[in-house]
């Protein structure tokens, strides 16, 4: 009796794997589509779609394209263009290609910004955070605190596609509006590095958004030429952790 016991909670286990792994998984959301740009909020203003990026070959700290689809691309200095759907928990993976000395960041939510910046080869920058994977500073009483360099510099060089793959949870809010808990960056892995684990932010990187419980992705565009291709989103409608 005791065997058949342990057979039946077998079955059982395996029933119950098969009927979960059935579940219907959040549909990924693709933010670049052909030539449309209708998913940002409008004017874009610079910010174009093409179908190749790659450094000028007159001058490095440049961007050149070529016509086509696929990538959204920021030639020089413009405005950040913002998502029209906006997120709480989410999981992200973009890709980016800068110029010589460029920089730009990924905001999540609008409000905490994932730094962008040519750190090929770069130990450690001024301040904690500034670094390509850096989670930004806030800025309080006139000062850079609370940012947060990258475990590992994964840069690779100007003019090279590269990745980053980000485990997000939001801040929560009580019914009054009242913030309960942080920010947190569950997991950032740059270029197939681990750079952050579990990171709490405790308010809003410098130049983000207000805190609030849903937000839209947000491209920095100020700051030199960038572009992104493969933006996809899976909104977590359950808490992961890593």
């Amino acid at each position: 009796m005791k065997c058949n016991r342990i057979a039946l909670t077998s079955i059982l286990c395996v029933f119950a794997a098969a009927a979960a792994s059935a579940q219907p998984a959040t549909p990924v959301i693709e933010l670049i589509k052909d030539n449309d740009l209708s998913v940002w909020r409008q004017p874009t203003n610079q910010w174009s779609i093409v179908g190749d990026v790659f450094l000028s070959p007159d001058n490095p700290q440049a961007l050149s394209s070529k016509p086509g689809a696929g990538i959204l691309f920021n030639g020089g200095r413009t405005s950040d263009i913002v998502s029209v759907q906006e997120f709480g928990d989410i999981e992200l993976h973009l890709e980016f290609i800068i110029s010589k000395r460029s920089n730009s960041g990924v905001y999540f939510m609008g409000s905490y910004e994932l730094q962008i910046y040519d750190s090929f080869g770069v130990a450690k920058d001024l301040y904690p955070g500034i670094e390509c994977g850096g989670l930004y500073p806030r800025w309080i009483n006139e000062k850079d605190v609370e940012g947060h360099s990258p475990n590992v510099n994964a840069s690779l060089p100007p003019g090279q596609w590269q990745t980053f793959d980000v485990v997000f949870r939001a801040p929560r809010f009580n019914n009054k509006g009242e913030k309960i808990a942080n920010a947190v960056f569950v997991k950032v892995v740059h270029n197939g590095k681990v750079i952050h684990r579990h990171v709490e932010l405790k308010g809003e990187t410098r130049g983000g958004f207000p805190e609030k419980p849903m937000g839209p992705l947000r491209l920095q565009g100020d700051h030199g030429p960038v572009a992104f291709r493969n933006i996809r989103i899976r909104p977590l409608s359950v808490k992961r952790s890593e």
